[in-house]
């Protein structure tokens, strides 16, 4: 007697490389790195664990890949405004209001992925931890030089402390975020970063 075999349930679906790493992103974002797990990402993604294996290698690979997308996407007005604004000052004015308007954005406020991706973790993923504290470091150095530029035009008096000054308004940012997370209104939010520009020093005499 002849056996009819079981007929395939159908081929899983294929993983879209890109569409796959946006979902990651968005998961991440919203919930860090340990609050999101494979069987999340899977399961957001329709795809099996090895597919997803296959194409980011692990979930710490599939991490750091979505905080490049995230940075150079979602996260990447703070570089725009350090190179497209005339003034440091208005560069710190535009990154401060799109602050805002990122980590507020509804329904769910997601605040800074970088800030809030993995303050703490369990130790297995340490490395993780330490390279979004790189990433964070990395921005506030950027600012910095951004504001050693602007004691060499005239804009900051050569006395400025610019590595405090970039420190504090990188320090402003991550406070935004975890406020936005929270679920401060956008109002407050706003009234946050126009006290923040006070702090601003004046122009050398």
């Amino acid at each position: 007697m002849k056996k009819i075999g079981k007929r395939p349930r159908g081929r899983p679906r294929a993983l879209d490389r890109e569409e796959a790493l946006e979902t990651a992103l968005q998961l991440f974002w919203r919930h860090g790195y340990e609050g999101a797990s494979v069987a999340d990402l899977t399961a957001a993604m329709g795809v099996t664990p090895p597919s997803l294996y296959t194409a980011f290698g692990s979930k710490e690979r599939l991490y750091q890949e979505a905080l490049d997308r995230y940075g150079a996407s979602y996260g990447s007005f703070t570089a725009r405004a350090l190179a497209e604004e005339p003034t440091a000052r208005q560069a710190v004015e535009r990154i401060l209001q799109e602050s805002v308007a990122v980590y507020s954005e509804g329904p769910a406020p997601r605040g800074c992925m970088l800030a809030s991706g993995a303050v703490t973790c369990a130790p297995e993923h340490t490395k993780v931890a330490a390279d979004l504290s790189r990433r964070r470091l990395a921005a506030i150095s950027a600012i910095k030089a951004r504001f050693d530029r602007a004691v060499i035009e005239g804009e900051l008096a050569p006395s400025t402390d610019t590595e405090a000054l970039a420190a504090f308004y990188a320090a402003v940012v991550q406070g935004l975020s975890i406020q936005a997370r929270d679920g401060v209104d956008r109002d407050v939010l706003e009234t946050i970063a126009a006290t923040a520009l006070i702090a601003w020093p004046r122009p050398p005499a």
